[in-house]
């Protein structure tokens, strides 16, 4: 995907995804979004999602683990190509997601490095799935050693990146809440793109694209103009900053 050159204006994004699927479902408009405007995007995959995130490919004959993460590791890059970011991969194993100290100190070292404005990931506490924890509490721990003047002081200490937590798959039992609702009206086209490269869950590609319509009504139910039909729901760790109200 070719986009603009890059905006210092709009804000660099990093994407901590638990598996390699779930950054296209919860945030591929606000990816796409963002790399349209200029900005780059860098998403970090902790795991490939290959045991409890691939039924799609565990149900075809002969499948083996390696088999899978190489096909969930083609399908990531593949949507992230589509949706204007770069990609790694830690590859740290699913159900359950194990983050080893020197693993977030890596992440930290990522997040120095990459210098974000705004961080994506999990819910605090997804009651079904507690590898979206592990990733929140992960992309937490790693942002604060980030901010450590003495945790590195080779590479210049992180300011305080919001952290916006995407939407879950059952968000009412989930504690979240929509606090910022994302216009992604104008690269919906991508979203669904990107979507579709995700064959080992294709089964989430209708459901996501109704959510977004949904979220797209709430978006204008709350102000928004009538043009807008697709919209993302985030919700905010710490408080915004302003000198005004509005």
């Amino acid at each position: 995907m070719s986009t603009t050159s890059q905006n210092p204006a709009a804000p660099s994004v990093l994407v901590i995804s638990a598996h390699s699927g779930d950054f296209v479902w919860r945030a591929g408009g606000a990816i796409a979004l963002t790399a349209h405007h200029g900005s780059p995007v860098h998403v970090l995959c902790l795991s490939y999602g290959e045991r409890g995130e691939s039924r799609g490919l565990w149900k075809q004959e002969g499948m083996t683990v390696e088999r899978v993460k190489q096909a969930r590791h083609e399908e990531a890059a593949k949507a992230a190509e589509v949706l204007g970011a770069t990609i790694e991969f830690l590859d740290l194993g699913d159900y359950p997601l194990r983050v080893e100290p020197e693993v977030v100190d890596r992440i930290a070292g990522i997040i120095r490095e990459r210098k974000p404005d705004v961080l994506l990931t999990h819910v605090a506490n997804d009651p079904y799935n507690r590898d979206h924890n592990q990733a929140h509490e992960t992309t937490l721990t790693a942002r604060m050693i980030a901010q450590a003047h003495g945790a590195d002081p080779s590479t210049p200490a992180l300011g305080a990146p919001q952290v916006l937590q995407f939407e879950p798959h059952q968000p009412e039992v989930c504690g979240f809440y929509p606090e910022l609702l994302l216009d992604i009206t104008p690269v919906f086209d991508r979203k669904v793109e990107a979507m579709k490269c995700m064959t080992a869950q294709e089964h989430l590609v209708r459901y996501y694209i109704d959510l977004g319509m949904r979220r797209g009504v709430q978006a204008v139910r709350n102000g928004a103009p009538s043009s807008v039909q697709y919209a993302e729901a985030y919700k905010r760790t710490f408080p915004t900053v302003g000198a005004q109200l509005w």
